[in-house]
This record gives C-alpha cells, structure tokens and sequence, in this order.
C-alpha cells in the first residue's frame, strides 16, 4: 500500500515538472537580428575564425540551434547575446575609428589567450566555437602582421627623449588636469612611485610600464594582493615604441597613463576598482561619460579570479 502511494506521489510530481516545463516553453525571450550596419573588415580567414567562435553572441547574425531554444536555458541564452553585443558587435564595429577597432579585436584575442572567451559553458554545448592554438595564431598575425624596419627619426627620438625626462625624470610643469569622467582624479605623484612590471601592447606599437603606490608594496610585501586592500593602486605608462640607430627598441612619443584604485565599496559597481585614463601629453581625460569603465571592467573581467589585476610585480619585489 505503501509503495503504491509513493508511486503515485512520484508521477504526481513528474506531471506537475512536466507541466511547468511546457509552461517555460510558452515564454520564450524575443531575440532578434537586427540589420548588419558596419561589419569587420578583415580577410576572410580571420573571419572565418570570429564567425565560428564569435559571431553567435557577438554579432548581429546570432543562429540559435534547436536546444539554444528551450527555456530556461533560452532566457540565459538572449541575456548572454544582448550583454555580447552591448560590449562587442562585430556587426557594428565598422563604425569606429581604425584604432579602436583594432583594440577591441586586442581585447577578443586577450580574453580567448586567456581562455575566458568564448565562455567554457558555452563550448561545451557548441564544441566547434573552440578556438585551436593555429586560430589565435592567425588572429595575432592579424593584429601584428610584419612590417619592415624603417630607418631611425633621429628628430622623433630626441623630441622623445627631452618628453620622457619632462615627464618622468625632471617632473612637468604643473597642469590643470581634469578628473576623468567618472570623477577619478588625476595623481601627479605617481612619477615617485615603484615600478612594479613592464608590458608589450603588440597591436598598438606600445611599450608599458606599470607603478604602485606604497599601499601595492605593502601588500606585495604581505602577499596579500588577492583581493588587494583598499588604498592599492597602479599607474601604468604607455608610451608608442621608437626605435633607435642600433635597432633597439626604446619609448617614444607619450601615449597615455591609466590609473585603478582599489576601494571596494566606493567602488563596487566597477568590481571594487576605480578606473581613469588620460591620453597625451596635455593629459586629456578619456571617455565620453562615465560608462567607459564598462572598457575597463569588460577587460579586466579574465582577471577576476586575480583581483581584475593583470600586471604581477617583477621578481624580487615579492
């Protein structure tokens, strides 16, 4: 007797999953294609490599298989695209300037380096949107294709070298610099900061230096850099690539200092860090509005299980 009212219990409850299964179905997310209105430009086989692994949540050609479309997993499904395409549309990506496609593609290329795109829930459904270690070759090359070594600018290198030393060594005239949009102030004094690390950016020709405040050595001092103490933060100096009468590779013109600065509650909807930038020699904040630190946390979010923090310091400094 009483099995079969632990029976009859068991079907009542499959029926009743059943039921609300077929009522999921009944409410299905409205994802739709809009026109394509400034493709990437690029060859096709590095097309061929974005459309296979980027193109379904990152574009405006999104072709759902048949279990894409059952709910519930449908409603995370369109979330993930419609987040996809605010951070990155390859449809529309045309539209920028030639510089900024070029970063955003950097960016693509870092987080699938770093195994955080495409998503690792998202290949185990769809195996073949795996990127293979020849794919991400050929989107590097893309990127960095060879060039041939031009003859040194004598003139660009010395008018160079004088700017460094203005802006590091010798210390600029004081400017009225703007905080960024975000209201992130500039700091003048990061000049007198350690060097932490040094960085490559192959895409944009620039070289990177990376300095902490003495709250960063503190807590590199400690190990305690994962989650970094409020107070932490890092400059990191770009400056475009020159190279010199002996073939070596030296900074150039100034390009830009980025700033983050850890405050976990100031700070929470940016993951806990301030983000700021200032481009040129006249320090000319970046971004439109405040919604550019969606550029910076976007970039940063392979690194969450680090703190969103790239740049590690040299050895010996631990």
């Amino acid at each position: 007797m009483e099995s079969r009212s632990n029976t009859r219990i068991i079907l009542w409850l499959a029926a009743a999953l059943f039921a609300l299964f077929i009522a999921f179905q009944l409410v299905q997310p409205r994802l739709v294609n809009p026109p394509v209105t400034a493709e990437l430009a690029a060859p096709p086989e590095v097309k061929r490599i974005l459309k296979t692994s980027c193109y379904n949540c990152h574009s405006n050609e999104t072709q759902l298989l048949w279990y894409d479309r059952i709910a519930p997993a449908s409603w995370l499904v369109a979330s993930d695209v419609y987040q996809a395409r605010k951070h990155l549309n390859f449809s529309e990506i045309g539209k920028l300037p030639a510089a900024q496609q070029k970063a955003a593609l950097y960016e693509a290329v870092n987080m699938i380096q770093l195994g955080a795109m495409p998503l690792p829930s998202y290949t185990m459904l769809h195996p073949q949107a795996h990127v293979s270690f020849g794919d991400l070759a050929v989107l590097k090359n893309y990127l960095n294709p060879p060039a041939p070594t031009l003859a040194p600018d004598e003139a660009a290198k010395t008018a160079a070298d004088a700017q460094y030393e203005h802006l590091i060594h010798a210390g600029a005239a004081p400017l009225t610099v703007e905080p960024a949009p975000n209201g992130v102030p500039y700091i003048p004094g990061y000049k007198d900061w350690k060097v932490l690390s040094t960085t490559n950016r192959f895409d944009n020709k620039t070289l990177r230096v990376i300095f902490g405040n003495d709250v960063a050595m503190k807590a590199i001092a400690e190990h305690h850099t994962n989650p970094w103490p409020d107070g932490t933060t890092f400059a990191k100096t770009a400056w475009f690539q020159q190279i010199d009468a002996n073939g070596d590779t030296k900074t150039g013109a100034f390009f830009q200092v980025e700033f983050m600065i850890k405050d976990a509650h100031k700070y929470a909807s940016t993951e806990g860090w301030g983000f700021a930038r200032w481009r040129g020699a006249d320090l000319k904040p970046y971004g439109k509005d405040a919604a550019f630190t969606n550029e910076c946390t976007g970039c940063h979010a392979p690194l969450r299980h680090n703190d969103y923090v790239y740049s590690f310091p040299l050895e010996g400094q631990q």
